[in-house]
C-alpha cells in the first residue's frame, strides 16, 4: 500500500502546508493545503484509487481551491495605475 493511499497522510500534509502558509505567507500554500484536506476525504471514501489518479485529483483540487481563494480575497478596487508616457518629458 502506497503512503498516498492513507487518508491521515493527506490530513498531515494539509496541516503542514497550512503551518507553512503561516510561516511564509506566499498565498499559494493555503490552496494546496485545502486540496490536501479534501483529498483526505476522497481517500477515505474511495481507498481503491491508484496513485496516478490520486495525484491528478489532488492537482485539480489544489488548483480549484487556489483559484477560489484568489477570487474571494482579491482587492475589491484595483487601483493599478498604468503610465503611458514618461513623466520626465
Amino acid at each position: 500500500m502506497a503512503w498516498v493511499s492513507l487518508w491521515w497522510v493527506w490530513l498531515c500534509a494539509a496541516l503542514l502546508l497550512a503551518i507553512l502558509e503561516l510561516l511564509v505567507p506566499a498565498y499559494i500554500f493555503l490552496g494546496i493545503a485545502i486540496g490536501a484536506a479534501i483529498m483526505a476525504g476522497v481517500v477515505a471514501l474511495f481507498p481503491a484509487l491508484g496513485v496516478s489518479s490520486l495525484m491528478a485529483i489532488f492537482g485539480a483540487l489544489s488548483l480549484v481551491s487556489w483559484l477560489v481563494l484568489r477570487r474571494v480575497f482579491r482587492s475589491p478596487d484595483d487601483q493599478t495605475r498604468i503610465v503611458h508616457e514618461d513623466i520626465n518629458k
